[in-house]
């Protein structure tokens, strides 16, 4: 037994390994009993809060909860199941006294859980920040400016529909991988964002905690993995640059890129060294491509953009979107000047998903701003606050609107 502060051991324990350890009792007790698996592993915290201050922490603390939580739903499943198929639910338990297998390959097979394309994209994203990440509703909420409620239903909805299906809790055979495994990704990649965006460090690094999962299991590490975990590495490299003293954003442009993570750099450059193997690009990893070509640039000037375009152009090319072209037309102002870049932007303005999105008004404001056309600039940032941003999005463009 162990001396530590316990209150914060079980802390840790339920963000970082409440999911691998729902995860591994899931295996035990097949996923009809998924509901059951999270009830326990709750009540097993619990009991450690109660009992680790007076016995001590046992040396393998996961191990723990699991027995304890395994008994908890052995003895729930004595008391809900029938005569007759009690033997059967009770098998696993008789059989099985510890994890038989590493923690990743439960975690792995969770994530294609959670992410099978039975269910709906928002169920997909609830469930792996729920079960994969350890979130509780009201985080996922706040992260997805939700209702808990909404949130809960959803929850209960998929696990139902789960239940109901039979869906597996095992890695996919050889055919269903690569349409699996790209469920997965776009998972990962729509939590990364949505916490980049955001300014939500938390849900980022849980992005990138499951990516490295995915991107080092045996099954999956594929190049289109390699290469969303290279992309998250390189962009989550410059959090610390991302706002200034005061807490107000800054543009790529006006960091400080003393302050960028350059082990992070390092490491996200070697997996997109890794994901260049075999034949097939992905948009991960033009993005990755693109990310890189920021983070080796010293200085905004150093930046190679005709290189960026010709990868925006791939991308598009992939992946057509108002978005990347936007975002192909903002490198098109540091090549060819903002006029130019106007000109793309008004071609692709009339896209109902533009006109919705803040950064697309914001770009033009910054654009007719380098031009000295004062009142078009504010014009659009105007047109910008009246789209949905976040606090700290809304008090750079309101600083904008006041310049």
């Amino acid at each position: 037994m162990k001396e530590c502060d316990v209150p914060e051991l079980v802390d840790h324990l339920f963000r970082r390994e409440a999911g691998r350890i729902v995860a591994t009792l899931t295996r035990i007790v097949g996923v009809k009993n998924l509901a059951l698996a999270e009830d326990v592993v709750q009540e097993a915290l619990l009991r450690a809060l109660e009992l680790w201050p007076f016995e001590g922490v046992p040396d393998n603390p996961p191990a723990w909860l699991i027995q304890v939580a395994k008994n908890r739903a052995l003895d729930r499943l004595r008391r809900e199941t029938s005569l007759a198929g009690k033997l059967n639910a009770m098998k696993p338990f008789a059989t099985e006294q510890a994890p038989l297998q590493p923690f990743d390959d439960d975690e792995v097979a969770m994530l294609f859980l959670c992410a099978h394309p039975a269910l709906t994209p928002e169920a997909r994203l609830a469930l792996t920040l729920k079960l994969g990440g350890g979130f509780g509703v009201r985080e996922i909420a706040r992260a997805f400016l939700a209702e808990e409620s909404t949130i809960a239903q959803r929850l209960v909805r998929a696990k139902r529909q789960i239940r109901e299906e039979e869906l597996k809790f095992e890695m996919p055979g050889d055919s269903e991988l690569p349409e699996r495994l790209e469920s997965v990704l776009s998972v990962l990649y729509l939590i990364f964002n949505e916490g980049y965006g955001a300014l939500r460090e938390d849900l980022c690094e849980e992005a990138i905690r499951m990516a490295r999962l995915v991107a080092g299991h045996e099954a999956t590490s594929l190049p289109s993995a390699h290469a969303l975990l290279s992309l998250f590495l390189l962009q989550s490299s410059r959090f610390a640059a991302r706002l200034d003293p005061t807490g107000a954003l800054l543009l790529l442009g006006d960091q400080d890129r003393t302050k960028w993570d350059r082990t992070r750099i390092h490491e996200g450059l070697t997996w997109l060294d890794r994901s260049a193997a075999g034949d097939a690009i992905t948009p991960y990893h033009l993005e990755a491509g693109i990310a890189a070509a920021h983070a080796i640039a010293p200085d905004p000037s150093s930046t190679d953009w005709v290189h960026i375009i010709r990868m925006y152009d791939q991308l598009y090319e992939l992946k057509p979107s108002p978005v990347i072209a936007l975002n192909r037309a903002v490198a098109v102002a540091r090549v060819d000047g903002p006029r130019a870049a106007i000109e793309e932007i008004e071609r692709i303005a009339s896209q109902p998903s533009l006109q919705r999105y803040y950064l697309a008004h914001a770009a033009q404001g910054a654009l007719w701003r380098e031009l000295a056309e004062e009142d078009k600039a504010r014009e659009h940032f105007r047109l910008a606050l009246q789209c949905s941003c976040s606090e700290v999005e809304r008090q750079f463009l309101e600083q904008r609107l006041l310049l």
